[in-house]
């Protein structure tokens, strides 16, 4: 599959949130002792299925992804399962595919810098979806684990060899060399400073914060900001991103808007870009069963995976 293939999936998602054509509950968000069980169910018209997630930060330190787990999907008629996908792969891919639809609408087509904040593996398919989206020629680089920017960065140039690629000392300098931010950290206090010359005619893509304790955006941004586009209504009550500035009266209900509406009904997106944008995604189970469905249709006509008996 291509990653435009992948966006072109997450965008008819999109579509499908807007006509209200699934079932999904809120996602069971499970904190236990600094590790995270996330179950994520839904139904669409021809398929469903469950991701179950685990989110544990402690595995930095034993050398294991942070982000683990399973997707099941369904027959919609039978309910039996049709396939086991990788939980983690599909989280990046569908993730990724989230923020580059993102950069696809809430950025000028002539963006050529792009920054990023949070050098993981959500970072990394982040950079390779914001290079298909747009024309990238120099991605900047901030995390403050510094010793594993050089592996990463490594990786990514095998990936996008034509794309010059730098790793900045400070967010400042980042700001600075970047048209496009994207931040993907797990910080509980804002990452970019209190600045907003340095914010502002920038285009923010924020997939880091999932919990309302989570903030990645500082109080300046929202003074600069006309709307702030989120990909689920549920959003506003899942992370520290929407709610701090809700509840501080720094930004007003009337001020977001979801992306399904903004897909389907905004007339005057040229003029929009121009301005310094905010793209705040969570995630949604619809996602994953979209992309989950896709992966599963390709690999049955490509005879590809392994055939198991339950």
């Amino acid at each position: 599959m291509s990653f435009n293939e992948i966006m072109d999936t997450i965008e008819e998602a999109f579509c499908v949130y807007g006509k209200k054509e699934f079932e999904m509950p809120d996602r069971i968000h499970l904190d236990y002792k600094n590790k995270t069980l996330l179950y994520m169910p839904c139904f669409l018209n021809d398929i469903f299925g469950t991701k179950i997630l685990t989110v544990f930060p402690e595995n930095r330190e034993k050398h294991k992804p942070v982000i683990d787990g399973l997707m099941l999907l369904n027959d919609f008629e039978t309910g039996e399962p049709v396939a086991i996908i990788d939980g983690k792969c599909l989280t990046a891919l569908r993730t990724g595919a989230v923020g580059g639809v993102g950069i696809r609408h809430t950025t000028p087509n002539e963006v050529k810098t792009v920054g990023l904040i949070g050098a993981g593996v959500q970072g990394f398919y982040q950079l390779l979806y914001a290079c298909k989206a747009r024309s990238i020629e120099k991605i900047t680089i901030f995390d403050v684990f510094k010793d594993k920017l050089t592996s990463f960065v490594e990786k990514l140039h095998k990936e996008l060899p034509n794309v010059e690629i730098k790793i900045a000392e400070t967010v400042e300098d980042l700001l600075k060399e970047s048209e496009v931010v994207i931040t993907t950290t797990t910080a509980n206090n804002p990452v970019l400073p209190e600045e907003i010359e340095l914010l502002r005619g920038k285009h923010f893509i924020g997939i880091g914060s999932y919990k309302p304790n989570m903030r990645e955006y500082p109080k300046a941004l929202f003074s600069i900001l006309n709307k702030v586009y989120i990909d689920t209504d549920f959003a506003k009550e899942e992370t520290g991103d929407l709610i701090f500035p809700l509840n501080n009266q720094l930004l007003s209900e009337e001020q977001i808007e979801t992306f399904d509406h903004f897909l389907r009904y905004e007339k005057n997106k040229e003029e929009m870009v121009k301005n310094t944008t905010f793209f705040k995604s969570v995630g949604m189970a619809l996602f994953d069963i979209a992309v989950a469905h896709l992966i599963y249709k390709k690999a049955k006509s490509s005879n590809i995976g392994q055939k198991i008996i339950l």
